[in-house]
């Protein structure tokens, strides 16, 4: 398992947590996942042969919420 932690700074309140948890943990090989209105970090547990930063990352964006490592 792989860890990454990537910064979304659009994220501001609950309901973008609850967006950005749902949409990365649908990704296939994601494991765990947690966001953090104060912080705006996203935190995700994955299996590197299933899935990558770059789908993760994509997923985020396709929610609207861009994010970088």
């Amino acid at each position: 398992m792989e860890t990454i932690t990537l910064n979304a700074p659009d994220i501001s309140c609950e309901h973008c947590v609850a967006t950005v948890e749902q949409a990365v943990g649908k990704i296939d090989g994601v494991q765990a996942v947690s966001a953090d209105a104060a912080s705006r970090d996203v935190n995700v547990t994955y299996d590197a042969s299933h899935t990558d930063v770059a789908a993760i990352t994509a997923a985020l964006e396709a929610a609207g919420y861009p994010a970088k490592s």
